[in-house]
């Protein structure tokens, strides 16, 4: 591959001094306000009450094929989500109920889309790792692990082409950090100076394998020192410390730095809603239990007066209610039509696109010779 820049039909806004080779650590005096830790909290919640409702629904079996739930890492959904702009794109893995939620989207269509249903976000053929909003700049969850990078990564490119002033979050798995277009993208961002944060969520775990068993430097934001790229780590159970951690790696991104921030956080549960996590000790589950973010930053709010005992009951009544119409306007949504599977393949056309259903010959039978009849 090339690593020479494409010539641009404009001047580039950004500015073409590269990223120095140094970490920025996590934020420290943060400083929202009540209202923003409001905001957090109820996001925060929202999430997990969605997605402990997908969670029953695949047990009903009215979710088919995979599902892995944000249970554990919504602090990080609401602080990151928070700092973005309307026009900024955000891209993710397969995890990615919480981010969709938080980015704007109605919850019914996000159930319905978990539902296969004719009205969810991506017309009921996406399920829960391929939503899509092009209206919310949500670019869609990837199934393959680091899927998403190169595109998302792409993206920055294009926006740096047109002289926008719109940056990328890409979103990631620890296990990501491990592939090669991982390398490849930030390799290339730093090159050639992309408007685009690179976001590893570190939950420990890349299915049932410890980071420290994987990766030889288990610090993953180190990692982009090879680059010359700015990172820094930050505690992932904290919104408002994932907001100020994102807000200085967007404006560096926006300035023709890209950034690699690493949020330290926990899976609550299994990698999906199938896996028990049996690798898990009792004493390991025990302290995720302990360590829930919702549970902590509520307390913390409630130290601080923002929350009471009955605002929390109050926010939590809210999020069931509209969970609660999430999985109604999701049970009464139509299938899709199976005449709409390929509608959606590509965004314009394709000269030749197959559009054969499962079982169907590629080519049309041959016809059979008609054999004259035999006298006996």
């Amino acid at each position: 591959m090339s690593t020479t820049k494409p010539k641009v039909a404009r001047a580039s806004t950004r500015s073409a001094t590269a990223g120095t080779p140094t970490k920025q650590s996590p934020p420290s005096g943060i400083s929202v306000t009540e209202a923003q830790e409001l905001a957090f909290y109820r996001q925060m919640v929202l999430v997990r009450r969605f997605e402990e409702r997908a969670a029953r629904a695949y047990t009903e079996a009215k979710v088919g094929g995979y599902c892995h739930l944000n249970l554990g890492e919504e602090a990080t959904v609401a602080g990151l989500t928070a700092a973005l702009e309307a026009g900024d794109y955000l891209y993710t893995n397969y995890r990615e109920h919480g981010y969709a939620l938080a980015r704007g989207i109605a919850p019914g269509r996000l159930m319905a889309e978990l539902y296969g249903r004719q009205d969810g976000v991506s017309r009921g053929w996406g399920g829960s790792m391929h939503m899509f909003d092009v209206e919310a700049r949500f670019m869609g969850g990837y199934g393959i692990v680091g899927g998403q990078v190169p595109l998302a990564t792409g993206t920055a490119l294009a926006i740096d082409y047109r002289g926008g002033a719109e940056a990328v979050v890409c979103l990631m798995g620890d296990g990501t950090t491990n592939i090669g277009a991982f390398h490849e993208s930030l390799n290339i961002a730093a090159l050639w100076n992309l408007p685009i944060v690179y976001v590893v969520n570190n939950n420990g775990l890349g299915m049932g394998t410890t980071v420290e068993q994987s990766s030889a430097e288990p610090e993953l934001y180190k990692r982009a020192a090879s680059y010359r790229m700015a990172s820094a780590r930050v505690d992932g159970n904290d919104p408002a410390a994932v907001y100020e951690a994102m807000r200085v790696a967007l404006a560096s991104a926006r300035n023709g730095k890209p950034y690699l921030l690493e949020t330290m956080t926990g899976r609550m549960k299994g990698h999906s809603v199938v896996d028990p996590a049996r690798y898990r000790s009792r004493e390991e589950a025990e302290a995720l239990k302990a360590a829930d973010p919702i549970a902590a930053y509520a307390v913390r709010l409630h130290e601080h007066g923002v929350l009471t005992d009955d605002l929390i009951a109050q926010v939590d009544a809210e999020a069931m209610s509209t969970v609660a119409d999430a999985v109604a306007f999701a049970d009464a949504s139509p299938h899709p039509d199976v005449s709409t599977l390929f509608d959606y393949t590509y965004a314009t056309p394709v000269p030749n696109d197959s559009r054969r259903l499962p079982g169907e010959a590629l080519y049309p039978a041959a016809p059979r010779p008609v054999l004259s009849e035999v006298s006996a």
